[in-house]
């Protein structure tokens, strides 16, 4: 992702780039013309003050056509020769090998040809200028240009990037408070005062949005730790009434039938409130505790506590379990975390299933076999994936999630070829 500073900054870059792209053609072009409008000024006063020289000479014929040699000698880029006729003054351009300079290559020309009379005779005067200084002006303007281009925009960057540090620190100072921002801790922000009226106004409104959600947050803790406390009597109360007309007599086998379904539902919903009471103390960081915990060990004895759910679906278990993989945290939410990630894996697993349990440095992974991927989204939420076709309560998943929420770790969920993958990682301390 890119950041809104650069985003503007890459623009103007960009756009300055394209101005000093068309400034090059142009600055060629007007240099080009001003070079050779200027040469053919030139051309025609060398070509005026000649004519006019020799016109107020007083030579004879003799005299006359011997200067004439004498100045095409001397001058080699001009030419007086006599003619028939006057004719109207013209220009070219020519390229011509530099005879003087071979290695330098091919020089471009510009003439000038114009007709005078002296002494009622008819000469013509090629005047010719070399050109190729125009592409060395040209050269060094561009890199001139180019270098201050360059000074110019440097200085714009920086000058712009400063000030808009500036500007935008009071919203670089929020961002980062927002995003240290835990609901669980309750704590309110405060937003500095900054003075700028933008600013305070967003600072202003997001003060009341997260004041609104803390007392949303604790209402709704309350009333689950409430509702869960107040409940414990009432289902034991009920558990017990359902035990003893189990027990009474004479019960008939559609009345003992009813009795179990209504046990199971209760244990249901007595697991729910169980569950929903280890979320409220892992909330309130009731399990503060940590100690050093050998995982590897504490994963494999769990193993083997849970071989009769493996074996009622006669599950294929494949282990790859790594020795002394070593962690701090709370041993109960730790043995928790285990049992609930195991035993979503066995639940949702169908008959003679393959359950595949990795464990190394900083990992703990472990998959089942499925057909389509889980919806991401609602795996962690509590009662995400509960329904009315399987046994689970729909909190193990957030559980996990709360659990590796204290202790700073990351859950993950992904499928591939196949398999269903629940991911927890940490910082391994090797």
């Amino acid at each position: 992702m890119n950041k809104l500073l650069n985003k503007s900054m890459r623009a103007f870059v960009l756009y300055a780039g394209m101005v000093l792209a068309c400034s090059i053609p142009a600055y060629y072009a007007i240099i080009d013309f001003i070079w050779e409008h200027e040469l053919k000024e030139h051309n025609r006063i060398v070509s005026a003050t000649t004519r006019q020289n020799l016109q107020a000479l007083s030579l004879t014929d003799k005299e006359l056509a011997e200067s004439v040699a004498l100045w095409n000698k001397l001058q080699p880029e001009t030419q007086l020769q006599p003619v028939a006729a006057l004719r109207p003054d013209s220009t070219y351009n020519i390229y011509r090998k530099n005879k003087y300079i071979p290695a330098k290559g091919w020089d471009r020309f510009q003439g000038l040809v114009t007709y005078f009379t002296i002494h009622g005779k008819v000469f013509r005067l090629t005047q010719e200028s070399n050109m190729e200084e125009s592409y060395e002006t040209i050269i060094a303007i561009g890199g001139v240009t180019f270098i201050f281009f360059l000074i110019l925009l440097g200085g714009l960057i920086f000058i712009n990037r400063k000030i808009s540090e500036k500007l935008w620190r009071p919203f670089y100072n929020s961002l980062q408070k927002i995003q240290s921002f835990d609901l669980h801790q309750q704590h309110a922000i405060q937003f500095e005062k900054n003075g700028i009226e933008e600013f305070e106004t967003l600072n202003h409104h997001l003060e009341k949005l997260i004041a609104g959600n803390i007392a949303v947050y604790k209402q709704q803790k309350e009333f689950t730790q409430n509702a869960s406390h107040e409940l414990q009597t009432p289902l034991s109360i009920v558990k017990f009434k359902l035990d003893l007309l189990h027990q009474s007599k004479p019960v008939t086998n559609e009345q003992s039938a009813l009795i179990d379904e209504a046990h199971q539902s209760l244990s249901k919903v007595t697991r729910i409130n169980k569950n929903l009471l280890l979320l409220a103390k892992i909330e309130n960081s009731q399990f503060s505790g940590k100690a050093t915990i050998h995982l590897s060990m504490l994963l494999e004895n769990h193993l083997s506590l849970l071989e009769d759910f493996v074996d009622d679906k006669q599950l294929q278990l494949v282990t790859h379990i790594a020795p002394d993989v070593i962690i701090s945290g709370n041993k109960v939410l730790v043995e928790i975390l285990l049992t609930n990630l195991i035993m979503n894996a066995v639940r949702h697993s169908n008959f003679k299933d393959t359950v595949i349990i990795t464990l190394k440095e900083g990992l703990l992974e472990i998959s089942n076999t499925g057909a389509m991927p889980l919806e991401e989204k609602m795996l962690f939420r509590r009662f995400g994936t509960s329904s009315p076709n399987t046994t689970g309560t729909g909190l193990g998943l957030a559980i996990v999630r709360q659990i590796c929420h204290l202790h700073g770790w990351q859950e993950s969920y992904r499928f591939e070829n196949g398999l269903h993958l629940f991911t927890i990682a940490w910082a391994s301390s090797k």
